[in-house]
């Protein structure tokens, strides 16, 4: 069972546009991304956003890729500040390969939360466009498996 962590690619800032949707670089970094997904022929059965606008663009991109025919959910447990122990409350329904789409600071929490279980103390270096991969391994324990930075991909 794998998980595919990825923060939102670049998006406008509120000053600019409340909505905040995805800036040029921030669509082309998650085209990238996408592109790379599915070269590597990685597919997954859930893709999750937090519904944020930004997020959903980023979600919507990458299920093209890898999650086709897959309906996207969404989940306000994933929000910017939201807390990763909640979220992981929903972990035994992770059954399949999913794709998780939010932000930070909430994503690096959520990688930090699983794999080391203690949310404040980051373990990667996110940022917009970046995904990681966390495999459960055999003793049912959350390992980093990989993680690609958008300036990698470019």
């Amino acid at each position: 069972m794998k998980l595919y962590l990825v923060q939102h690619g670049e998006a406008y800032p509120k000053e600019a546009n409340p909505d905040r949707p995805l800036t040029d670089q921030g669509k082309e970094d998650i085209d990238w991304l996408a592109a790379f997904l599915k070269q590597a022929d990685i597919r997954v059965d859930r893709v999750i956003h937090s519904g944020k606008l930004r997020a959903l663009q980023s979600a919507e991109c990458l299920a093209k890729a890898i999650a086709p025919g897959v309906e996207l959910e969404t989940s306000g447990l994933i929000n910017p500040n939201a807390n990763p122990k909640v979220f992981d409350w929903q972990s035994e329904s992770w059954d399949r390969d999913t794709l998780i789409v939010g932000h930070l600071p909430f994503m690096a929490k959520l990688v930090s939360h699983l794999v080391i279980q203690d949310e404040t103390r980051l373990i990667t270096a996110y940022r917009p466009g970046t995904a990681v991969c966390l495999e459960l391994n055999n003793d049912a324990h959350w390992q980093i498996n990989w993680m690609i930075r958008p300036e990698l991909l470019r």
